[in-house]
């Protein structure tokens, strides 16, 4: 008898920063026996951030329980967090899945729902302490593994915790062929990459750039981690 197919669940949203979602959907739609699915509220197509538009393949009534389910991020994550359609979703997936996952500022909506109490977790650099606001542990590092809880990073961060989720599922020799056949060998031509690398001069110039985007952030935050208690 055939295994049933390792199902993967992908949250989209208008403003995603799609590669948030991109960049581990490379690599784990390269799982064997897998299926990967891009879900919406709708099926209509979602505008990401600078304007990629990506099409649903299903409701969230229509998903199936999923193995895996992961929150990418983007500006437009802060919606969610007091989407109660969305955080419903999400908590009724987690009770089944075996991997709760995310990629930067998503992991904000997995803590509106619930789901990161007690977890060490990571996040934008950014909106690194906001996850204390959901009863986590910020963890500064690219991919953080607690239980079947796995966050990614910023953004590019996806790739790495696509990798690293394709070890958990498929072990590590799968993991290490999908890398060589996305040949992801980054050598980054700036150090910038990081505050620590940006230094303070443009780590600041940065965050005042995201200031507003930060504050309604932080205000959200808060409500939906009120309605927890």
């Amino acid at each position: 008898m055939t295994a049933a197919p390792f199902r993967i669940g992908f949250l989209v949203f208008p403003d995603i920063t799609q590669l948030d979602m991109t960049g581990p959907w490379e690599v784990l739609s390269k799982l064997p026996n897998s299926q990967t699915f891009v879900i919406w509220k709708t099926r209509d197509p979602v505008v990401a951030g600078g304007g990629l538009k990506i099409v649903p393949d299903m409701t969230y009534a229509e998903c199936p329980q999923l193995d895996l389910v992961c929150v990418p991020g983007g500006a437009g994550m802060n919606a969610l967090l007091e989407d109660e359609e969305t955080l419903a979703f999400l908590r009724r997936q987690a009770a089944g899945a075996r991997y709760v996952t995310s990629v930067c500022t998503g992991s904000l909506v997995l803590g509106a729902a619930g789901l990161l109490k007690g977890k060490r977790a990571a996040t934008h650099w950014m909106s690194m302490d906001m996850l204390k606001e959901f009863g986590a542990t910020p963890v500064h590092e690219r991919v953080v593994v607690d239980g079947n809880t796995i966050t990614g990073g910023g953004v590019t961060a996806g790739i790495d915790f696509g990798l690293k989720v394709a070890a958990e599922v498929a072990g590590e020799a799968v993991a290490r062929g999908i890398q060589l056949a996305i040949e992801y060998d980054p050598h980054p031509p700036f150090n910038a990459g990081s505050p620590q690398g940006a230094g303070p001069e443009l780590t600041a110039r940065m965050t005042q750039a995201a200031a507003a985007r930060q504050t309604q952030r932080a205000e959200a935050v808060k409500r939906a981690a009120a309605r927890l208690v």
